[in-house]
């Protein structure tokens, strides 16, 4: 399912932007480039429509983009698209069974020092994949 809300991007000093959301509550976002703020305009969506529709809670009905009037001059508006499938996929809480195999050893020892197992991997992944 995809959701579109207009946003109002703000140019900030240094090419920086701020980006304002109307009909998520006046949500709030900014990006060092408008690159970056189109990007963290989208993920600050996503994460509001997770977990609005997670708590049960009615959406509101995006705006008409030209009923959104910017307040200060070099300010525009522009569609935030999101796709809340794909947002899922990558944000979900939702853990998964994985089986491994370790040398027995490895096994007594990480056991004896308390170690936890599903964060040791969990931690490892984030680093392999640069995420951390």
């Amino acid at each position: 399912m995809k959701f579109v809300y207009p946003a109002i991007f703000y140019p900030e000093e240094n090419n920086t932007y701020s980006v304002i959301i109307p009909d998520l509550n006046d949500l709030a976002t900014q990006g060092e480039n408008l690159a970056e703020a189109i990007e963290m305009a989208v993920d600050a969506c996503g994460l509001y429509i997770y977990n609005s529709i997670k708590d049960g809670e009615v959406l509101p009905k995006a705006s008409h983009i030209g009923s959104i009037k910017p307040d200060e001059d070099g300010a525009f508006v522009s569609l935030v698209s999101v796709d809340m499938v794909e947002y899922s996929k990558k944000h979900s809480e939702k853990s998964v069974k994985k089986t491994l195999t370790i040398p027995a050893w490895l096994n007594t020892e990480a056991v004896e020092a308390g170690i936890n197992f599903s964060a040791v991997l969990q931690e490892a992944l984030q680093e392999k994949l640069l995420l951390k």
